[in-house]
């Protein structure tokens, strides 16, 4: 016959079960244990663990170069070391976020290695003004192995050390720019789709993306906007501009910019409280004025295959 239990003993069990529950500690992100050992051997960097936020850091202090801020010789300590942090993520995944410290022409060679990595480049900018030479911070993340993301990293400063063993820090882009301005408008308005702005020789076009700010839509005319603007001649043209991305649109945009030779000059914020939240990407492009077209109109059509359409 089974024993019978009254209801009460059955609530004083199951509180005490719960009561075991709550006393047993949960595994949380920063009780994971990950081959730190690992991370150091393939950066080439030691690294210290900080075992309250679970974080692992591998630091390359830029050394190699003298670089003084506003007239003052600046120390690495005071900002000009390069670091990559690890911690775990995902079930055997790692996270990784850093930021690098690049010359102007270390930039979009170490992006192209970062992103070709697995690696995903979030923003670049400055941190300095009066700096010399100029100094440029690029920051990372990405999710992934421990081998992986620690390959991704080495590589990045790989290839800063390759870059200043070849060459003293440059002071151009590579290619040439005619002195007279004189695009010709009809083969890009056949690429872009659209009829662009004449300019004394130069050539723009503006397509527009769609937002909210403080309730108000915004849009092409109040700045939320990819742009293009081209100078010099057929032959021997650049283009700068500005990309308006969706947080999802940076990496492919990355991507297919770096494929296409366009250099990358900042990836930052406009606008703040906007919905959705908008990135911008402004660069740099040297070349034959067709094929600066055809890389920045198949960078549009990403963005369009991706659901997010542009406006002229």
């Amino acid at each position: 016959m089974p024993t019978y239990r009254p209801a009460r003993f059955a609530a004083a069990s199951f509180a005490a079960l719960v009561v075991a529950m709550l006393a047993t500690p949960f595994t949380s992100a920063a009780q994971k244990t990950f081959d730190t050992a690992a991370i150091e051997r393939i950066t080439g960097l030691k690294g210290t663990l900080n075992e309250q936020e679970g974080v692992f850091k591998v630091t390359s202090p830029r050394t190699d170069v003298k670089i003084t801020v506003d007239g003052f010789s600046m120390p690495p300590f005071m900002g000009l070391a390069s670091y990559a942090a690890f911690k775990p993520g995902r079930g055997s995944q790692l996270m990784v976020m850093g930021d690098t410290v690049l010359l102007e022409d270390e930039v979009n060679a170490v992006m192209t290695v970062a992103l070709d990595a697995g690696l995903q480049v979030t923003a670049l900018h400055n941190h300095f003004f009066f700096e010399q030479p100029r100094v440029y911070f690029m920051h990372i993340g990405g999710e992934g192995e421990a081998p992986q993301l620690a390959e991704g990293v080495r590589k990045m400063y790989d290839k800063i050390k390759e870059i200043r063993a070849a060459s003293k820090v440059g002071d151009k882009f590579a290619g040439a720019i005619g002195e007279t301005s004189s695009i010709s408008p009809a083969a890009l308005d056949d690429i872009f789709g659209t009829s662009g702005e004449r300019n004394n020789g130069m050539y723009k076009v503006v397509f527009g993306r769609t937002g909210r700010m403080h309730g108000v839509e915004v849009g092409k005319e109040m700045g939320l906007n990819t742009w293009a603007a081209f100078a010099g001649t057929d032959d021997q043209a650049v283009v700068d501009g500005d990309f308006a991305m969706l947080e999802d649109e940076l990496q492919p945009v990355l991507k297919s910019m770096r494929k296409n030779g366009i250099n990358v000059v900042a990836i930052h914020q406009h606008m703040t409280h906007e919905q959705p939240r908008y990135l911008f990407l402004h660069y740099w492009g040297k070349g034959k004025a067709v094929d600066l077209a055809r890389a920045l109109k198949g960078t549009l059509d990403l963005q369009e295959k991706g659901g997010a359409g542009v406006k002229h």
